[in-house]
């Protein structure tokens, strides 16, 4: 057998299978990594593109995109006649764009603005952390700076990415603290307001009616909101609008308020603690309310310090609206009481009762006000003299359930539906129930004693007072006290009680008694205007006593009804609160007279 050897070239020649393919190896290896590569890169951009694409667009476009939201004019609150009580102005704001900077970038420029506009860091970084950083809307931070602190900031303009300074309407009251409580005030919304409002559309930084008829009409006064989508550079400024959504102002709030009689009114009070309220006792327009002490509502119209705020606070509660809340309504009550004896059919027209010192009753001496009586008296003369005796036996005859009653009938212990209810108080008509509720004790007869002439635990506001005023003036019918001017007929405002025509004249002649030659027969010597009125000393155990005096005029066809209310102010109501309800009338029957004599003492020396 012959073996065959293959030459050295076959040999070199020959494939080793161990080898195959290793040439191609690290190429094939390569290209692998490369499709998985590019197969995961192609899936990440699928996803961003696909999935991600709307989210990812939405950041790009908030970085060069943002909305400019535009505050509405708020609507005027005027007069009856048109006068303006509550307007606008325009004012510089500041505000943030949350999206120019990083969250840890802002440091530096809250600390350089809290320099120039003197608020807390804390202040600012509350509110952008409120509004969100990545938010595209602007935060308010400042309202009605000066011109000073807008020059301070262009100067640091470099220094403020960011920060934007932009005109925009802020409230203002033309007449500082006239009507304060009528009108009210607005003001930033708090976070718990926003909470409370936040279905209606509102935001962080809103202007809200905090107050008065800017907040029970707060509706109306508001307008809606517009603004603008702008695109930006990077430095924050506006290269482009791309939309725009327009504003529409409030409506105007038109009130019965006449503003010569409140300023009137507000000049009789003065500085002096007290209400003023006048009415047409025809239908219940409330024609001037003035409550002292009061405050400037402009003060709010901008960002009001700690220090400002401290100083309203100290003062006596200038917030509270005094003609909507209770007081005992001494003698005035004794229109009530005089109707609920004649309508009760428990006393004739005619009656004439014996008066005295005083009345002993249930072990205790209730006394008359002059501590002597006023002899034989009737009704007429009983309300002209404001005769304590006479009235307590008027209801103590008519028992404390009827009495009651009339006083319900006349609208106390319940609110009189003007628009600033929620300041209102509805006062207080005690009964047996009350009292064994809340003193643990039935009614004595002592209690109706005291009742029968406006003291005891009866609480009554000067606005009820003035309805009551009315109804002894209007013949009879209950009217509903308003602030909102409307075209409605004056039988709408009104609720007849169905006096007896002896009982209004009753009424009549004995309130017209007490101006001409009764309790308040100084306080309107020489006075040409026909005047019925009564007076009222409320005892305040422990401080100075209240007083009151409400008036009508003219007597046969009454056209108004003043009520003056003076808390803790001593004396009598004919002396002290009597002469200030003159004045009003007399401003009511004689502008031009008023208006003259308003010009002479502003144009007086001062020393």
């Amino acid at each position: 057998m012959t073996l065959m050897q293959s030459s050295p070239t076959t040999i070199a020649h020959q494939k080793n299978p161990r080898s195959v393919g290793r040439r191609n190896q690290a190429l094939i290896l390569m290209s692998a990594v490369a499709v998985m590569v590019m197969g995961g890169l192609g899936s990440r951009i699928a996803y961003l593109q696909l999935v991600q694409g709307t989210r990812n667009r939405q950041l790009a476009e908030n970085n060069r995109i943002r909305l400019l939201p535009k505050q509405p004019e708020r609507g005027k609150i005027l007069d009856r006649k048109g006068k303006i009580l509550a307007g606008s102005r325009l004012s510089h704001s500041v505000f943030l764009w949350p999206l120019a900077k990083k969250r840890g970038e802002w440091d530096r420029t809250l600390e350089r603005i809290s320099q120039i506009l003197h608020i807390p860091v804390t202040d600012i970084q509350k509110r952008l952390e409120s509004e969100g950083y990545n938010s595209p809307y602007r935060v308010r931070i400042a309202r009605g700076i000066s011109p000073q602190k807008v020059t301070a900031l262009a100067e640091y303009a470099a220094e403020l990415d960011g920060v934007q300074v932009d005109a925009e309407a802020v409230r203002n009251y033309p007449n500082g603290d006239l009507a304060a409580h009528v009108i009210g005030y607005t003001g930033e919304m708090s976070d718990e307001s926003l909470e409370r409002h936040k279905s209606e559309n509102y935001r962080l930084g809103d202007v809200i009616g905090q107050m008065g008829i800017e907040a029970a009409r707060e509706k109306d006064l508001r307008g809606e909101w517009g603004g603008q989508q702008v695109e930006v550079d990077g430095a924050g400024n506006v290269v482009k609008i791309l939309g725009e959504k327009q504003t529409h102002a409030g409506k105007d709030v038109t009130l019965t308020i006449d503003l010569d009689l409140q300023k009137a009114a507000e000049t009789a009070l003065g500085d002096r603690k007290g209400v003023i309220v006048a009415l047409d006792p025809n239908n219940g327009a409330i024609l001037a309310m003035v409550s002292r002490p009061a405050f400037d509502p402009n003060l709010f119209s901008t960002r009001i310090s700690d220090s400002q705020w401290q100083r309203l606070q100290s003062a006596d509660h200038p917030f509270v609206n005094r003609a909507l809340q209770g007081y005992p309504p001494a003698s005035t009550f004794k229109i009530v009481t005089t109707t609920a004896g004649i309508e009760s059919g428990k006393f004739s027209p005619d009656t004439v009762l014996a008066t005295s010192a005083s009345i002993r009753v249930g072990g205790i001496d209730f006394g008359d006000w002059n501590h002597a009586g006023f002899g034989p008296q009737g009704f007429v003369g009983a309300l002209t003299w404001s005769s304590d005796t006479f009235f307590y036996q008027i209801g103590m005859g008519v028992g404390d359930q009827t009495l009651t009653q009339w006083t319900r009938r006349f609208g106390f212990g319940q609110k009189t539906g003007v628009e600033l209810g929620d300041e209102e108080a509805a006062g207080l008509v005690p009964d047996d129930a009350w009292k064994q509720k809340e003193i643990h004790e039935g009614w004595y007869l002592g209690d109706t004693v005291n009742m029968s002439i406006g003291q005891g635990y009866l609480q009554t506001t000067p606005l009820q007072v003035a309805v009551m005023f009315a109804i002894a003036a209007n013949g009879g019918y209950r009217v509903k006290p308003h602030l909102l001017q409307d075209n409605q007929s004056s039988q709408n405002w009104r609720e007849p009680l169905n006096l007896k025509p002896e009982t209004i004249q009753i009424l009549h002649d004995g309130l017209r008694g007490v101006v001409n030659g009764g309790t308040a027969t100084a306080a309107f010597s020489g006075t040409d205007l026909a005047i019925a009125g009564k007076s009222g000393t409320a005892e305040d155990f422990g401080r100075e006593s209240h007083t009151w005096f409400g008036a009508f005029s003219p007597v046969d066809k009454p056209k108004i009804v003043v009520v003056a209310f003076g808390e803790n102010s001593g004396g009598g109501g004919g002396s002290f609160a009597a002469p200030m309800v003159r004045q009003v009338l007399e401003a009511y029957f004689h502008p031009d007279q008023a208006k003259k004599q308003a010009a002479e003492v502003v144009a007086a020396p001062r020393d």
